[in-house]
């Protein structure tokens, strides 16, 4: 069952939802200024997370904290029903009732308690696949921003680690927070038997509190460095991954190997810095421990041998001297809540990055066209540094512009403002003279199809990665891969288009056909064309602009280009400087100019070296 269908909201649920919130606030101010910045802030943002997702699962959270309030108010029965029995006991008048009521008091804790295991699974996996789903959804959301800030290592450890570990928050909150009531209760229960055996416990309360203090300032940064450095791992683990062929070829395995390890050493670090912190507080509650439970005993048998408590109520005494000191194991709690909120910060440095791309509030839809597209005083900013600085463009519809600058210069920068892969910081993108920020999403992405230098293999098969997006019929993949000069070596495919995408190796300049084939399928009226033909070679290539210009008949084209081939086939080059348009012309003309033959001068062919006024002419 989908997560979302579990998550619902009412006036119950926001109540506990807030009570839910109180608490993580006590415990934020519990550890305030004690942890560092970093710290701090990541476990606030994890707490809103949390209390968020309290909001979303409101029947599931009332039910964990009634189960919870059920054990804790059975558990505190549980001694005074003893006390009950034995003084009944001892005078031989009315031990059946008793023991009657004591047997239904441990019946129902019984019963709580598994209730709380089952309620409490069932909503770790609800808020984990809630979660999970939040947290792709930004992702995919970022678009090529979240690949900058969270690389695919750190992304996968958010997803998988970071957003299970708070599915326990809940769970060992109430644990907690029912350790902290049952010791209340306990005192309480002390303090209704005899009010001396209260104030002998409550005695040694400060310094517990001081511990606990002393723990949560130690441990916060320790645990914040900890999750970071295993992210780092594991980024750096699937980097080794990717890059595997490279590594082996460069004779460089045992380097990378110590690469990805070099984490390793700071985890141990962060790691020992935690069981340090835990140890230190541990054996100092450990003394602490025995020392009241000795001091609350030694005042009841005083208080037995006076007459002022019966044998009964000793026994009560030591049951809730015990349970009061069962709140030296929130310590534990204290570790596990610092790693929920931790993971949920984690989380939520996601969620909360700013989206590059809004939705319309009130989407338009797109007039008839053919791809006129319009750009005017376009500025776009990458961390520090001005990509594209007032940048005026127009393309004609039906026509052909390749855009072409040195590395750095904005030509993909640009290329994904005209489908909204990115929104610009100024200025206008305009689409047949709509500004595609107010366009339906959906009816952008049928508008302006893209194929990249680096196309992803998205889908399980050949046909679904040439349809990704679309629902073409099996003609329709066929005709697009016959157009992108792919069809060649799909017929020698086991399956053809139906073959796996696991069971078809393919080489850079073959999934790049692939990709120009699903850019070809649907049929946009502009075509975005980012350096997608750089892994082909020359006569592919041709072939391939060739088989395009046929399809894409009067609608317009933004090619992104590197060779000198691929300008020149271009109806007009618009060279980018320095964030603006520095010329709109022909290659032809163009090509007269120093400062532009020397865009090409890398990556001239064997061929453009020894004739360019030959690519000129082509």
């Amino acid at each position: 069952m989908r997560s979302q269908d579990l998550l619902h909201s009412n006036r119950c649920g926001e109540s506990t939802a807030m009570a839910l919130g109180g608490l993580t606030r006590g415990l934020r101010r519990l550890g305030a200024g004690t942890a560092g910045d970093g710290a701090a802030a990541l476990r606030t943002a994890g707490n809103r997370v949390l209390a968020d997702s309290a909001r979303r699962a409101p029947w599931m959270v009332a039910a964990v904290v009634a189960t919870t309030l059920v054990q804790v108010v059975a558990t505190l029965l549980v001694p005074a029903a003893t006390a009950v029995a034995i003084d009944a006991a001892v005078r031989g008048d009315g031990l059946g009732s008793a023991l009657g009521r004591l047997a239904l008091l441990l019946m129902v804790m019984t019963a709580a308690m598994g209730a709380d295991e089952l309620v409490s699974a069932y909503f770790g996996s609800a808020l984990t696949a809630d979660l999970r789903h939040r947290l792709v959804r930004s992702v995919l959301g970022l678009g090529t921003a979240s690949t900058r800030r969270f690389p695919p290592g750190d992304v996968v450890a958010r997803l998988t680690e970071n957003a299970a570990s708070p599915a326990s928050f809940l769970p060992t909150l109430l644990s907690a927070l029912a350790t902290v009531l049952t010791t209340l209760g306990a005192v309480v229960g002390l303090a209704v038997i005899d009010g001396r055996l209260a104030l002998t416990f409550l005695a040694g309360v400060p310094l517990a509190v001081l511990l606990l203090r002393v723990f949560l300032t130690q441990a916060g940064d320790a645990m914040l460095q900890y999750q970071q450095r295993l992210a780092s791992l594991a980024a750096r683990l699937l980097d080794a991954h990717r890059g595997a062929r490279t590594i082996r070829a460069s004779g460089t395995v045992e380097q990378d190997i110590d690469r990805v390890l070099a984490p390793l050493p700071g985890l141990n670090d962060s790691g020992r810095a935690i069981w340090s912190a835990q140890r230190g507080v541990s054996w100092q509650i450990s003394l602490l421990v025995p020392m009241l439970q000795v001091a609350v005993l030694a005042v009841g048998g005083y208080a037995l041998s006076t007459g002022s408590i019966t044998a009964g109520q000793l026994v009560a005494a030591s049951s809730y001297v015990a349970l009061a000191l069962g709140i030296v194991g929130v310590l534990d709690s204290l570790v596990a809540l610092l790693t929920c909120q931790v993971g949920a910060g984690r989380v939520a440095e996601v969620l909360d990055s700013p989206r590059p791309v809004t939705t319309p509030v009130a989407p338009v839809s797109l007039p008839n066209g053919r791809g006129r597209l319009d750009l005017r005083g376009v500025r776009l900013r990458e961390g520090e540094t001005t990509v594209l600085d007032g940048l005026d463009l127009s393309v004609h519809a039906g026509t052909c512009v390749a855009l072409v600058g040195r590395s750095g210069a904005g030509k993909s920068a640009l290329a994904s403002l005209v489908g909204r892969l990115r929104d610009p910081d100024d200025g206008t993108v305009l689409l047949d003279g709509v500004d595609v920020s107010t366009v339906d999403p959906h009816e952008l992405r049928k508008s302006v199809a893209y194929a990249f230098e680096r196309p992803a293999m998205l889908g399980e098969t050949v046909a679904d990665l040439i349809g990704y997006g679309t629902q073409p019929t099996e003609r329709g993949v066929r005709q697009a891969a016959e157009v992108a000069q792919a069809a060649g070596f799909i017929r020698l495919l086991p399956d053809g288009v139906a073959t796996p995408l696991d069971r078809a190796p393919m080489s850079g300049g073959e999934l790049q056909r692939l990709s120009l084939a699903r850019a070809v399928l649907r049929d946009a009226r502009l075509l975005v064309l980012d350096d997608a033909t750089s892994s082909l070679d020359t006569a592919t290539e041709l072939k391939v602009a060739e088989g395009i210009d046929q399809v894409r008949g009067d609608r317009t084209a933004l090619v992104v280009a590197h060779r000198v081939a691929t300008a020149a086939r271009a109806d007009l080059v618009a060279w980018l400087d320095d964030g603006r348009v520095r010329a709109i012309a022909p290659h032809r003309r163009l090509w007269s100019d120093p400062g532009y033959r020397e865009i090409f001068s890398a990556r001239l062919d064997a061929e453009h070296d020894e004739n360019p006024d030959t690519v000129v002419r082509t």
